[in-house]
């Protein structure tokens, strides 16, 4: 499994690359090799200063060893080796009317002393957040994921839509980091799914990606704004690098397993802004934008935010 694995998300690096390479149409994406010297390595690929991307990355690894011990107690085991690998993105646009985009899809085994598989699962998902909200975007994100998972199970989408909503939550600021999309991990073999079954439908989660926001981007990346928009997306931009040094287990999993630094916080934004005390004007574009992320609703169901 972790073979076949590894050859999806090599794949799939290189078909979403080639494609935002085509949609920015002039930066080109940087390569990095690197290993880890407890074990395995990955591929990083970096975007910056395109004409559509300020800055984005899409990488993939493989990495096995030792379980580090702050590992060994988040998943409550004593001492194990271990195999992860996975595609993590995120991609930040120029334009603040072209949303920012995070994706992740991932597979772990743990074994014994003797080599044996003893622990298993698949895990990811594909979430948005935009800066400035269209309702039909943020509908049209969240249909490409149902579609994907109808394909495979009803219930996957308000599931896993809903621990995406949970899970990409700000509790310091009691608001999302954006509009979600899907989130799901420790998929592990069962009566209902085994493992091959969450690979095809990990897989179908995956191809579903540039589909559901390559048309986002090319609607909003030649509309004009403003410097007071550019503004707010960068005051926005410090709500998502609170979230992913604070809250995401994907960035601490790499800090406590020795991860290459450089791919683990390429996640972070180049132009962020903190302002203070700050609050968006009643009735603004931002101030509907905020309303949203504190109660987060069903796109593929509904329009307007709850009230």
């Amino acid at each position: 499994m972790k073979d076949n694995f590894y050859t999806y998300i090599l794949q799939l690096q290189g078909q979403i690359t080639s494609a935002l390479e085509v949609v920015d149409g002039v930066a080109k994406f940087r390569e990095d090799i690197w290993e880890r010297p407890e074990g395995g390595g990955g591929k990083t690929r970096v975007i910056e200063n395109g004409e559509v991307f300020e800055k984005g990355g899409v990488n993939i690894s493989a990495v096995h060893g030792k379980l580090p011990e702050a590992m060994q107690k988040m998943f409550n085991v004593g001492a194990a080796d271990f195999f992860a690998c996975g595609l993590s993105l995120v991609i930040h646009p120029k334009n603040p009317l072209v949303p920012t985009v995070h994706a992740n899809w991932r597979y772990f085994e743990m074994y014994d002393d003797d080599g044996k598989i003893i622990n298993s699962w698949f895990g990811g998902g594909q979430d948005l957040t935009p800066y400035y909200l269209f309702e039909e975007d943020a509908k049209h994100f969240h249909q490409t994921c149902k579609i994907a998972c109808d394909k495979h199970n009803t219930e996957f989408y308000p599931k896993f839509k809903r621990q995406c909503d949970a899970y990409f939550w700000n509790a310091h600021r009691n608001e999302a980091r954006g509009i979600g999309g899907l989130f799901f991990d420790y998929c592990k073999d069962s009566e209902d799914m085994t493992m091959e079954n969450w690979f095809n439908f990990v897989s179908e989660v995956g191809n579903s990606f540039l589909e559901a926001y390559v048309p986002i981007v090319e609607k909003r990346k030649d509309l004009n704004y403003t410097a007071a928009q550019r503004t707010w997306q960068e005051i926005r931009r410090g709500r998502y690098v609170e979230f992913n040094l604070v809250h995401d287990k994907g960035t601490l999993f790499g800090l406590k397993t020795n991860g290459r630094i450089e791919s683990i916080l390429m996640s972070l934004p180049p132009h962020v802004q903190w302002a203070y005390d700050h609050h968006p004007e009643v009735g603004s574009e931002e101030e509907k934008l905020i309303k949203v992320l504190m109660n987060p609703i069903d796109w593929v169901l509904e329009a307007n935010p709850k009230s």
